[in-house]
């Protein structure tokens, strides 16, 4: 009997990277007031304890649940007010370290490791110019079927519950998007890059089961972001 997750029930993530500033006047409050149905704290680059810290304490008190996405072990936070840890596996990455190497090393140094809390995001990257590309070297010379071959044996052969097509800083081509939904029948599809309104959430959301908006709360703040939860819901 497979077991329900609670991103089987969400449209839309709105993903907050500690080491950006908030629009003048904006608040963490706010920004877990627009309707997302989670938010994921985590970024690529500037990531430290402090300013992790920072984000989940300011995001405790409102009632939405709250995950980290560490970048390295080293940032991750053992703290209650998270509903969990999602751990990106880069399936397409230039080096078996960012697939599973840090991975062994985060399990062999940490001897306390939370299993029960932990979900793996098998990704696939696609924007060659995105921070993650360049520091994972990840291969993004992807068409529709590759990216679909991909999500299949992300969800067939290593059972991730969750399967990220990733464009970060871009809207991404349609047709892979699509494909990748296609192919995938019991992982969630979160889809993130380029979701600025209301019809590029709604466009994506049609192909993907989650939306996720990261630089859109950093670069345009609350009413943005509240579009984009609307357009996801009504795909």
């Amino acid at each position: 009997m497979t077991t329900s997750t609670p991103w089987e029930d969400w449209d839309h993530v709105l993903k907050i990277d500690p080491d950006k500033e908030l629009p003048e006047g904006v608040t963490y409050g706010d920004l877990c007031a627009t309707g997302t149905d989670a938010i994921e704290i985590g970024g690529t680059m500037g990531i430290t304890e402090e300013n992790m810290a920072d984000v989940i304490e300011a995001c405790a008190e409102h009632d939405v649940p709250l995950y980290q996405e560490p970048s390295s072990p080293d940032v991750v936070l053992r703290d209650d007010a998270l509903e969990g840890y999602l751990i990106p596996t880069v399936l397409n990455a230039g080096s078996p370290f960012w697939i599973t190497g840090a991975h062994k090393e985060w399990v062999r140094l940490d001897g306390d490791f939370d299993w029960e809390r932990t979900t793996t995001e098998a990704y696939i990257v696609m924007n060659p110019e995105a921070d993650v590309a360049t520091y994972t070297e990840a291969d993004c010379d992807l068409d529709a079927d590759d990216v679909a071959a991909y999500a299949t044996v992300a969800e067939r052969m290593f059972g991730q519950e969750i399967v990220y097509v990733e464009y970060s800083g871009t809207f991404g081509d349609e047709e892979i998007v699509e494909a990748a939904g296609e192919a995938t029948t019991e992982s969630t599809l979160f889809y993130g890059g380029g979701i600025h309104d209301y019809d590029s959430a709604r466009t994506m959301a049609q192909y993907a089961d989650v939306v996720v908006v990261g630089d859109l709360a950093h670069d345009e703040g609350v009413e943005a972001v509240r579009k984009t939860v609307e357009g996801a819901s009504d795909a």
